[in-house]
């Protein structure tokens, strides 16, 4: 993708400072979901990196890898896989337990997610500290699924949460 793309997609991340916590700068994507050509190039970014590559499944961390999950998902015409916090799924899960830049969750994804084998590409917003994406990773592997790669809108890399994740390729495409 152009530069110039990769900086406007920069201008639309605001920073909300204080959120959710005090001394933590959250990165705001919704100004990038409200524009149609920043959504539909965010977007464009995820497609480039699957198209052409054998995925069964695409999976999206609650709750904002939903949104780009879903609709890359849709436009491979592969099946879509919601790793959501725990208690919000219906059916039999498997759960992970993962620590956050400021406190603990759990994760859950439904147990016949994905067959075993299933080529998996794992998509989200952020990657920071890396827990959610790590218990993200071990519920993929745990239901059989093979975690090709994990994708990130935007990375944090002095969080150094890429560690949490490898080996599995890391793509981040907004770094700060």
């Amino acid at each position: 993708m152009a530069s110039a793309t990769l900086e406007k997609l920069r201008a639309g991340v605001r920073d909300v400072p204080d959120f959710p916590k005090k001394g933590i700068v959250f990165k705001d994507i919704t100004p990038i979901l409200s524009d149609p050509a920043l959504f539909h190039a965010s977007i464009d970014l995820f497609l480039e990196r699957c198209r052409g590559k054998k995925i069964d499944k695409i999976v999206g961390i609650d709750a904002r890898g939903f949104l780009f999950g879903s609709t890359v998902a849709y436009e491979l015409g592969i099946g879509f896989v919601p790793i959501r916090k725990r208690g919000k799924l219906p059916y039999k899960t498997e759960i992970a337990k993962y620590s956050l830049e400021y406190g603990t969750a759990e994760m859950e994804v439904h147990v016949d997610a994905m067959m075993a084998g299933d080529q998996v590409v794992m998509v989200d917003d952020l990657l920071a500290t890396g827990g959610t994406s790590a218990a993200a990773a071990a519920l993929i592997r745990k239901v059989g699924g093979k975690l090709l790669e994990a994708q990130f809108l935007i990375e944090l890399e002095f969080l150094s949460g890429r560690k949490q994740i490898e080996p599995t390729p890391v793509i981040s495409f907004l770094k700060y």
